[in-house]
């Protein structure tokens, strides 16, 4: 069947996978919001942002910045106000910043598959600011060419929750979610995602990450096809969208 739209994962997939320390980012919002209790600011903004993430993977409802700073505040007798909250996040992204690339591949690629007639969508889990990822979108000139962005910080909620994917088949404007294809680097939030929800999914494996997970006793969902650098997923796409079987 022919593929209509491809959606992309963002860490790992499109962006060159940074292994930052949170640490380090989080010590520069500790000295903004309480300069003398530095220390002890960063560590309950970790463990909060942590507790977070666990509560993220455990019911797949989205979480946000502002619950991070808020909770870590509740706990702390800090007044965190909004012109805090967006100041901490300028100084967590500004920690980023160095750090963050994008594969040197992706424009070219999204770039030869929007050539093609295809619709480019990104959804990716994440805790900050849509502001937080398009910075770094537009910097590095791929903001344009996607049809459709979508970040679970603004959702209710995150991969794999198959409404997260429907979200995004909406984004790019597709009904059948088998004429869509979504590439990712997780073998839980990604493949298996995105197939329950019922697109064809593309794994590119990630060394930093678990080789893959079970979902209570299930066994991991095999990917539809893997592909080890992007400009080996035009191949792929072409061969589906002639309807020949991918090899």
């Amino acid at each position: 069947m022919a593929v209509d739209a491809v959606i992309f994962d963002w860490g790992g997939t499109l962006s060159v996978w940074a292994q930052v320390d949170l640490e380090d980012m989080w010590r520069l919002a500790a000295r903004h919001l309480a300069p003398d209790r530095e220390q002890d600011v960063m560590d309950r903004l970790l463990a909060v942002e942590e507790k977070l993430w666990r509560q993220v993977e455990e019911t797949q409802r989205s979480a946000r910045l502002g619950e991070v700073l808020e909770a870590a505040g509740r706990e702390l007798g800090l007044d965190v106000t909004e012109a805090v909250l967006e100041e901490a996040a300028t100084h967590h992204l500004d920690a980023w910043t160095p750090h963050i690339s994008h594969d040197p591949d992706a424009a070219p690629v999204l770039g030869a598959l929007r050539e093609g007639g295809i619709r480019i969508g990104l959804l990716s889990n994440t805790l900050w600011p849509r502001d937080f990822h398009d910075r770094f979108l537009e910097r590095d000139g791929l903001v344009e060419l996607f049809d459709a962005r979508l970040y679970t910080s603004h959702m209710e909620r995150t991969k794999p929750h198959p409404s997260a994917f429907r979200a995004a088949l909406d984004a790019v404007g597709v009904d059948d979610p088998s004429r869509a294809v979504y590439v990712g680097d997780r073998p839980f939030d990604d493949i298996y995602g995105a197939k329950s929800a019922g697109l064809r999914a593309v794994l590119r494996p990630n060394d930093s990450l678990p080789a893959g997970f079970t979902i209570a006793d299930q066994e991991p969902v095999e990917p539809d096809a893997m592909i080890y650098a992007l400009p080996e997923l035009l191949p792929l796409i072409d061969a589906w969208s002639q309807g020949e079987r991918a090899r």
